[in-house]
């Protein structure tokens, strides 16, 4: 790990993180390689959004056909409405290519407790029924509550509930990194 100051410790720089979506992007491809499905991706907002928008790129210089693309918005598929003090943010769903019979990859920034990959597998059903479901995240941090696992993983991040994972997407905040520091939630930047 690079030390980025006493409270916060780089575990991914920029070009870790390239690098584990260029990785990402072989494996989509070599396990996909022999279905007959289309294949998308759907990035759940807000992070993974950019990053989906990343390993599309990579994907698609590896394979001849399309690769559709998409996002999700998992607002109102959460399980703690009720819970959070703030009415949650509201983004677009675009998903403009039929799920029907596709193969799906959701993908994430991070997954911890996997509450909200079950939400977006909740609101990717409302838009059609694919033939096979796929999780792709950037950082795996385990503290799993429901029986959810990762087909891809950029980097699994063994953290204890006390510490932070801070993901940094270069379009939403000028720089690719990730980070870990201690918190008091054991929460997710979003």
């Amino acid at each position: 790990m690079k030390q980025l100051d006493a409270a916060e410790k780089v575990v991914l720089d920029r070009d870790d993180v390239a690098r584990a979506i260029v990785r990402m992007a072989h494996e989509v491809v070599e396990r996909n390689a022999d279905r007959d499905s289309p294949l998308a991706l759907v990035g759940i907002h807000r992070r993974g959004v950019h990053i989906a928008g990343r390993l599309h790129a990579q994907v698609a210089e590896l394979v001849t056909e399309p690769v559709a693309l998409g996002s999700l918005d998992i607002s109102f598929h959460r399980d703690d409405l009720g819970r959070r003090p703030q009415a949650p943010v509201v983004h677009a769903t675009a998903i403009g290519f039929a799920l029907d019979g596709a193969t799906v990859v959701i993908v994430d920034d991070v997954l911890f407790t996997g509450r909200t990959v079950r939400a977006a597998i909740d609101a990717l059903f409302e838009y059609g029924r694919p033939a096979r479901v796929q999780l792709a995240v950037l950082v795996d941090r385990g503290h799993r509550e429901l029986p959810i696992r990762p087909d891809y993983v950029g980097k699994n991040l063994p953290t204890s509930f006390a510490e932070r994972v801070n993901v940094r997407i270069a379009e939403l905040d000028g720089s690719d990194q990730v980070t870990i520091s201690e918190g008091s939630n054991g929460g997710v930047v979003v």
